[in-house]
């Protein structure tokens, strides 16, 4: 029989979930035996799961679950180095050139485990079946525009930290701004679902961004239209091929820009289209200054969709489950299409 442990995320601010108790009520029904880890921060109460019929397990104790149990999370691993023999589902950021990725194939090696990339799982087009993109983009420009309301008070953008929800978010920035007219913005990617979530909060709070996706980007630059706006919300996921949007040589050049929200986050890649920064952004400190001035702030929050933890966890969810519910045979549709991702990056190891 099928079994799915949910574990607990084990990253500082990770309130997010994989599945709610609808989801597992449908899983168990498909007859799929089902654990959830007990959570001290999972942003959905654990008593939902249990009424819904999942076993329940103490927090963070996935490694001494059976062998044959696929572990279901969300963001990285603990980077303790151990092997790891499980099949897990989870976000592995490890097949694009990130200099992290090798250590976890590593250990996935050392245990003959599997990895079953949420970023890889997509449908016989090549589509992903489920993505936080959307939340990331909302999220992302929410924080940058943050950083720019706080570089017009001279400042640099305190840490954030989890919203009930997206109106609590709205408010909050508007006391942010204080009545001053928002800046311009462009979003690139605009037409993918980042894109789109970034977009919508830029019109929420009032601005109306220029929207770039391939068409725009295929001269492959220079792009001194990027360096016309005040914030520049960037959606492209780093890949072979991807243009460089913004180059170190224009933190000295004669620029309007001042913030960069770099929400696909992908500094460590040999592909990085905005190679101005070297390292994630954190709650603490959710910019990094890589010019003073004029100042030049870079967002780089590689896990954005949990400050809103309860409405992407439901919207994820609700796009995976399909895909969940075919876990009884891991080796076609979405999942053997994962597995064959993952040897395929294996055999570099």
């Amino acid at each position: 029989m099928t079994h799915l442990w949910v574990r607990a995320e084990q990253r500082p601010n990770e309130e997010r979930v994989g599945v709610t108790p609808d989801g597992v009520r449908a899983l168990i029904q498909a007859g799929i035996t089902v654990t959830v880890e007990h959570s001290s921060t999972r942003a959905i109460a654990i008593d939902g799961y249990g009424d819904a019929g999942a076993l329940i397990a103490p927090e963070n104790s996935w490694p001494d679950a059976p062998a044959d149990a696929i572990i279901f999370g969300l963001k990285e691993l603990p980077e303790d180095a151990t092997a790891l023999p499980h099949r897990h589902i989870m976000f592995g950021h490890a097949y694009k050139g990130q200099h992290s990725g090798r250590a976890l194939l590593e250990r996935f090696k050392a245990g003959n485990g599997t990895l079953y990339d949420l970023e890889y799982l997509v449908d016989p087009d090549g589509r992903r079946v489920a993505a936080f993109g959307y939340w990331a983009g909302y999220a992302g420009a929410a924080v940058s525009l943050k950083a720019w309301a706080a570089q017009q008070h001279g400042g640099i953008c305190p840490p954030v930290s989890t919203y009930s929800g997206k109106e609590a978010l709205l408010a909050d920035l508007r006391a942010d701004l204080g009545g001053a007219t928002p800046p311009s913005a462009i979003v690139i990617g605009a037409l993918g679902r980042v894109g789109a979530g970034a977009g919508d909060l830029c019109t929420a709070m009032g601005i109306t961004p220029t929207k770039w996706d391939m068409a725009e980007t295929a001269s492959g630059g220079p792009f001194p239209e990027i360096l016309a706006h005040d914030m520049f919300i960037n959606c492209i996921f780093a890949r072979p091929g991807t243009p460089v949007f913004v180059p170190a040589s224009a933190l000295n050049a004669p620029r309007q820009l001042s913030v960069i929200g770099d929400v696909a986050c992908d500094p460590d890649s040999d592909y990085n289209p905005v190679p101005v920064y070297s390292e994630a952004t954190t709650w603490e400190a959710p910019v990094t200054r890589v010019h003073d001035t004029p100042p030049m702030d870079v967002m780089a929050i590689d896990n954005l969709p949990s400050l809103l933890p309860v409405e992407s966890s439901h919207d994820f969810a609700q796009q995976l489950l399909p895909s969940l519910l075919t876990l009884g045979d891991l080796n076609s549709g979405v999942w053997g299409r994962a597995a064959t991702t993952f040897q395929t990056h294996m055999k570099e190891i």
